[in-house]
């Protein structure tokens, strides 16, 4: 199995509506966004997908979000815009934007600071 990963980045605010707590005040993040794609194998040329795609496609997704307050922007008008629901969210934006490679997407996973991430797979990583 072949894992390849890419990394973007964004920087956004957001608050948490149903959580007491710091995180209930409007505060930001500088995130760190990976995507890992799964392989069997390898193709001519000896590589599994183009890093230069996937980045492109995660680099979108980031745009997106970039100096913007999450809470604002559909899903997240209505869904809490916790790491988790954007890892999420990022996940499916990038299954969609690679089309039939998009089965190939094992994970997402949102970096809130360097020492907290939470991460979406739709099949269990462990």
């Amino acid at each position: 199995m072949f894992l390849l990963n890419v990394k973007a980045s964004y920087d956004s605010a957001h608050f948490l509506r149903n959580y007491h707590g710091k995180c209930e005040k409007l505060h930001g993040h500088h995130y760190v966004v990976e995507a890992g794609l799964a392989f069997e194998e390898v193709g001519e040329g000896g590589m599994a997908f183009d890093f230069t795609e996937a980045k492109r496609h995660l680099r979108a997704i980031a745009d997106h979000l970039d100096h913007e307050n999450i809470n604002d922007l559909p899903p997240f008008t209505e869904l809490e815009p916790s790491a988790e629901n954007q890892a999420r969210w990022i996940f499916e934006q990038m299954r969609e934007r690679l089309g039939p490679d998009g089965e190939q997407l094992a994970y997402v996973r949102v970096w809130e600071t360097p020492n907290q991430w939470a991460q979406y797979s739709p099949r269990p990583m462990w």
